[in-house]
């Protein structure tokens, strides 16, 4: 059965391959690509209706005033959706992207950084369009970048410039950054962690919780390489632990089961956490399309009625 974000990109054409995409130099231009090709699909897919809902209605709840329901709309979709108000559609969005070592590993041309900064930088652009403010934390064992929340002219050029820079830390320490951004950021809003979350998950539940019981909405995207799921290495090799440094010579066959095991395990701690705490999580591989986790990801904010307006200038 094909989702209807996959039928936004079948709809239009061919969906924008991440390796191609990564070919690109700027990544302000990557940016621009996704959402542009986000847009064209989903207008000429049998999902026009959803851009609608995107941009002009919110997902009726228990507690609006019925007076507002848009029954044409309703007609055609079988659902309650009300007209949105102007000041339902500002944003203060911080993206927080993880530059530690591990996030240099990449099996597809590109490195699971690369691919999240440019997700980092297609959200920024898709909501920086909107008239939202958006800010940009990036770490590693500490913090490296940080830009508050702003929309004014020049702003969004700066968050590129922080996201271009090149992974380099060491370990993995959600500690400092998730800590930081409780003590700075005091008004509320939308936090959206980037991150492979390869590292311990003792910690996360506290520090995510820190996040939400500020009054923030959180929302987590588990980046992984495709061969870090399978574990589909065919010949015995010298594998090199990015964060320690340690080299371990491994022979897949023998060990790919009990990897898995333990990768599965490490990942469904990980979602636990975020139910718990009422986080949106999302783990994908870095050869999902990116126009598809931008669908995801707008799907997720018009769902709980905070959906962002598209400036159509």
């Amino acid at each position: 059965m094909i989702s209807p974000a996959d039928q936004v990109g079948h709809a239009s054409g061919e969906l924008i391959d991440p390796q191609a995409l990564m070919a690109i130099r700027s990544l302000e231009m990557r940016a621009r690509v996704v959402v542009e090709g986000f847009w064209t699909g989903i207008h000429r897919s049998p999902y026009h209706g959803f851009s609608v809902e995107f941009t002009e209605y919110r997902q009726y709840t228990p507690g609006d005033d019925p007076r507002y329901l848009d029954w044409k709309l309703f007609a055609r979709s079988d659902r309650y959706f009300i007209k949105k108000f102007e000041d339902e559609t500002n944003l203060r969005c911080h993206i927080l992207a993880d530059n530690s070592r591990s996030m240099t590993f990449g099996t597809r041309g590109y490195t699971k950084a690369q691919y999240a900064n440019t997700l980092a930088a297609t959200l920024a652009y898709f909501l920086h369009q909107q008239g939202d403010a958006i800010g940009v934390l990036t770490f590693d064992e500490r913090i490296r970048e940080y830009l508050p929340a702003r929309h004014r002219p020049g702003h969004l050029r700066h968050l590129m410039l922080a996201l271009e820079k090149p992974a380099a830390g060491a370990a993995t320490d959600l500690v400092a950054p998730l800590k930081r951004i409780v003590e700075i950021v005091r008004k509320r809003g939308l936090m959206v962690l980037l991150s492979d979350l390869l590292a311990p998950v003792e910690t996360l539940e506290n520090n995510l919780a820190a996040l939400t019981a500020s009054g923030h909405e959180v929302v987590v995207f588990q980046v992984l390489d495709p061969a870090e799921v399978a574990f589909d290495f065919s010949k015995a090799a010298l594998f090199h632990d990015l964060e320690s440094g340690r080299h371990l010579y491994v022979d897949p066959e023998s060990v790919r089961a009990e990897y898995q095991r333990r990768f599965e395990a490490h990942c469904r701690a990980v979602e636990a956490i975020c139910t718990k705490l009422g986080i949106v999580h999302r783990r994908f591989a870095t050869d999902r399309p990116l126009e598809l986790v931008l669908f995801d990801f707008l799907r997720e904010r018009m769902n709980r009625g905070k959906v962002v307006k598209r400036n159509t200038a």
